[in-house]
């Protein structure tokens, strides 16, 4: 018999009875930037992992179009006037794949594992935050301490994003990997289809309760309205282009942008924005590690750095890319700012060798993680690997796929102990826009999120940051924040530019969600 989500009865019942009528099913055929390579969102915090999370879970509240957290498996909910005490309610009758109820306790059993984790979580737990399941549906929140973004961390939408788990599976320890993906979301995943490297499978939940709202970002209804999703892997971009051409596949995420001009001609393939703030790499040094514990080869680092060049490389197109963004928070974002920016707005390899010199470096290999599944972090690790050499630093790529460097970037030791130096990944606004939510310019001590910078004044000021209740003072604050992380160089901005999802022409409901979900997508013939 089949296995599903965590091989239960009622799950398999479900599976069989939605495949009664298969000869009419309606089946999406989707190739992502990469390959579900693990089931886990808390974690995981590779893209691939939170995209499976949405299809599969639900979230107590969700970010809209835009960016503003609305309640999505909460019905109702109350807040103290100083704010400190906070009192949700779950909408009744929605169920999880296995038919038990949604209750309280899953929760708040969700909650707290992905607190273990999460950067938004451990802001969340240091404001002294206790949960209590009141009842089977209620639940309550009461804070120690001022935290004025207490719906936005339960709407935490990438990076360790804030799913709700049975009790069960939530009370596994979040340093270990869950087995289960037994989840209420729109869609069920299909376990014993799931082939890493080749393909993941993914049914249409015929039980899912959706949201009355209109769908809005990742809010509002979820309306599954294929009966089947294929998650496919096709790593060589020109073979992808061909299967969408073919009508082999039905969506592509980020086609090689050098084959733009392939697909534009072609009429049964039309271009979408899913995302429409953009993408950005983020260069990533390891803070523990010689040469960049030292904080003056990582603002070496900083002078090296083209934004124009590494562009260039991904092969963005003129009218997708940004001339210059030095923000933190990305460019087109509400708390986009300019402040502290000098020094990466061109690049000064005088200077970066300067510094360099004055960091001690002593010729050590840095060893530079190259993914070499994803094009736009393999092309950027080159170019940024040349202009180091050209400032003096020793670099070492060492290329392997991003599931392997995935794993390996949470290694805290010294390289000849399997540690490395460098890596390059790519965010979106929805991991980059706030002081809050933004993984990697986080900065406690100590420091468990790969990269592991640790440094109290920049903590302290996005601790501000999110204890604060006023929007002038938080836009001053993320300028304070922005001028320090200048300082400490927790990674550095590669440059900015959009991405088009390619699909076939007879696939509709595609919304600007800057990841990839697959509710309210139609698919005709």
């Amino acid at each position: 018999m089949m296995a599903l989500a965590g091989t239960t009865p009622a799950v398999v019942a479900t599976l069989f009875a939605t495949r009664a009528a298969r000869s009419a099913d309606k089946v999406l055929k989707v190739v992502l930037v990469s390959d579900l390579k693990g089931i886990d969102p808390v974690f995981n915090t590779a893209t691939y992992a939170a995209y499976h999370g949405y299809l599969v879970y639900d979230q107590l509240f969700a970010l809209d179009s835009k960016g503003k957290p609305q309640p999505q498996m909460v019905d109702t909910w109350e807040v103290s006037a100083d704010r400190k005490t906070w009192k949700f309610r779950l909408r009744g009758g929605l169920k999880f794949h296995d038919s038990s109820p949604v209750r309280a306790a899953d929760a708040t059993a969700s909650i707290l594992r992905w607190k273990d984790r999460d950067v938004v979580g451990k802001a969340l737990f240091s404001a002294g935050a206790k949960l209590e399941a009141v009842d089977d549906l209620t639940f309550t929140l009461a804070l120690s301490d001022p935290f004025g973004l207490v719906l936005d961390a339960l709407a935490k939408p990438l990076s360790n994003a804030l799913f709700v788990m049975p009790e069960a599976v939530a009370k596994t320890p979040a340093t270990a990997q869950i087995s289960s993906a037994v989840g209420s979301g729109p869609f069920i995943f299909v376990k014993e289809e799931w082939r890493p490297g080749a393909k993941a499978v993914y049914v249409r939940n015929p039980h899912y309760v959706p949201r009355q709202e209109k769908p809005d970002g990742l809010a509002g209804a979820k309306v599954a309205k294929v009966d089947r999703v294929e998650w496919l892997s096709i790593p060589d971009a020109n073979t992808a282009i061909s299967a969408l051409t073919a009508g082999e596949i039905d969506y592509l995420q980020n086609p090689a942008m050098d084959t733009y001009p392939v697909l534009k001609a072609d009429k049964k393939v039309r271009f979408v924005t899913v995302d429409p703030t953009g993408s950005m790499v983020w260069i990533r040094p390891n803070h523990l590690q010689p040469p960049f514990d030292n904080p003056k080869a990582r603002q070496a680092l900083l002078h090296v750095i083209d934004q124009t060049a590494i562009l260039q490389a991904l092969g963005a197109p003129a009218e997708t890319a940004r001339p210059f963004c030095g923000s933190f928070f990305m460019c087109g974002t509400p708390l986009e700012t300019s402040a502290g920016t000098a020094g990466l707005d061109k690049p000064d390899l005088e200077k970066a060798r300067a510094l360099l010199k004055e960091s001690g470096y002593d010729g050590r290999p840095v060893v530079f993680m190259q993914p070499s599944d994803l094009a736009a972090n393999f092309n950027a690790t080159v170019v940024v690997a040349e202009a180091m050499r050209k400032a003096g630093f020793k670099v070492d790529i060492q290329p392997l796929d991003w599931g392997t460097l995935s794993t390996r970037r949470n290694n805290k030791g010294p390289v000849d102990k399997g540690g490395w130096n460098l890596f390059i990944t790519v965010a979106t606004a929805l991991d980059a826009s706030t002081p809050l939510t933004n993984p990697y310019l986080a900065t406690p001590c100590p420091n468990d999120v790969a990269g592991f910078p640790c440094d109290e004044e920049l903590q302290r000021l996005r601790r501000s940051w999110w204890e604060s209740t006023d929007e002038a003072e938080r836009a001053k604050l993320a300028d304070q924040i922005q001028v320090r992380a200048y300082q400490v160089v927790p990674y550095i901005n590669g440059g900015q530019w959009k991405q088009y999802t390619a699909v076939r022409t007879n696939v509709s409901g595609l919304g600007e969600t800057t990841v990839p979900v697959f509710w309210e997508v139609a698919k005709e013939g």
